[in-house]
């Protein structure tokens, strides 16, 4: 029995060629070797490409003759004497009665049964989700984060899934070996810039996202970085330094925006996330706070030198030594709750299933323990809290604080 080939076409890139004038056009088509499988594109793809690369050439004919037996067309094309030895898909189109007909062959393999699907235009990409969320509202938010590592990285991606349709990303960093454990990105991608490697991963789950990358450093760009924080919906902190983190929230006072500060501690043993509202407290009233008490994870040697965390006279085994880094498992449930809040933020005002946590998530800060650890010893187990006493692991706390008094960020707006 033979075996049944697929080609997936681009809708958007198939319209735009039905409406041109032209009546071919060279293309590119990408095969999965051994999996009967072809990505077919009119237009080099904007991300990288998946798979082995054949030449493609799409047909516009105009008559049922030339649909069934395309080979003379083919032959009075001018690239014919060039092209036609090369060639590894055929794409022929004929409009009939306003219907479009379709097919696809392999020249080499002319009688292989090729069945064509459509990559869908971004009205169907999201349809699953609607009621929950509203995909439409979505779509016109925009989101601007900073630091794009474990945590910023993947909370990108899962905010493509939902239907965020505009990003604005910075990070200046590029990928190293001892990223891979807990980043999106794999070994292929090592050296590309963080910006890069997270555009690519956001355009592979929207081809319609719109995206802006900054491979900048936010303390040597600061007039950059205030202009992006004006401009955008949401602003997402997940950066590695205090640094930063200060200026980002000066930002958001000054501008009236709601930012949204993720982090872990120490080896990851728990983590916590800081929403700050216009006109609630902010992330400078909750550094001297309690609740934010726990030491940060160190995850970077290089980063950790440069910014003074670990001293430059410390010797590089006792530097290594500091280096502390969890799992991502670890990592994973803040980036959750942080993609969570980030809807639940930008679907204000709208009707929709995901607004009904409005009464629930309204909390200024959120609490997870992942292991009963230095910070987290005394917390109860996840299995064994009688009278729920005590705070226990693999659970979120929220905790409500009130502006500080001498918080000179407050003051100043």
């Amino acid at each position: 029995m033979e075996t049944l080939l697929y080609l997936y076409l681009y809708q958007y890139q198939l319209q735009k060629f039905i409406n041109s004038s032209d009546y071919y056009h060279l293309g590119v088509a990408y095969e999965w070797k051994g999996e009967g499988i072809y990505h077919a594109y009119l237009e080099y793809p904007q991300i990288a490409p998946s798979g082995y690369a054949v030449s493609c050439l799409f047909l516009k004919v105009q008559s049922e003759t030339d649909f069934d037996n395309p080979e003379s067309f083919i032959q009075k094309l001018p690239e014919s004497s060039t092209v036609l030895p090369k060639l590894g898909m055929v794409i022929v189109l004929f409009i009939e009665d306003g219907q479009l007909r379709k097919r696809a062959y392999a020249p080499y393999t002319p009688s292989q049964n090729i069945r064509i699907e459509y990559v869908p235009d971004k009205s169907h990409l999201y349809t699953r989700s609607k009621g929950l969320i509203e995909v439409g509202a979505l779509e016109q938010r925009s989101v601007l984060i900073v630091g794009l590592g474990s945590g910023g990285a993947s909370i990108a991606v899962e905010l493509a899934k939902a239907g965020v349709g505009s990003f604005s990303l910075v990070d200046f960093d590029r990928l190293e070996l001892h990223n891979i454990s807990r980043h999106i990105a794999g070994v292929n991608e090592l050296g590309r810039l963080k910006t890069n490697i997270v555009r690519d991963a956001i355009l592979s789950k929207n081809p319609y996202a719109r995206i802006n990358t900054y491979p900048i450093d936010i303390m040597e760009n600061t007039d950059i970085i205030e202009r992006l924080v004006s401009e955008t919906d949401l602003v997402i902190a997940a950066t590695d330094s205090l640094s930063s983190r200060y200026l980002l929230n000066s930002f958001i006072i000054k501008y009236g925006k709601t930012g949204l500060f993720g982090r872990a501690v120490t080896r990851a043993e728990g983590g916590d996330v800081l929403r700050v509202h216009p006109g609630g407290p902010c992330y400078a009233c909750l550094k001297g706070s309690q609740w934010y008490n726990q030491e940060e994870e160190i995850t970077d040697l290089r980063r950790a030198r440069e910014t003074g965390v670990i001293p430059a006279y410390t010797s590089e085994e006792d530097a290594n030594a500091m280096v502390q880094v969890g799992l991502s498992t670890d990592i994973a449930p803040i980036n959750t709750m942080v993609v969570k809040l980030a809807i639940q933020e930008l679907s204000r005002g709208t009707e929709c299933l995901i607004t009904t946590l409005d009464q629930e998530l309204d909390y200024d800060f959120y609490m997870w323990a992942n292991r009963r650890e230095l910070h987290f010893a005394n917390w109860a187990p996840f299995n064994n809290n009688p009278g729920r006493k005590k705070p226990t692991i693999l659970q979120w706390y929220g905790v409500k604080f009130s502006k500080s008094c001498d918080c000179r960020e407050c003051k100043n707006y």
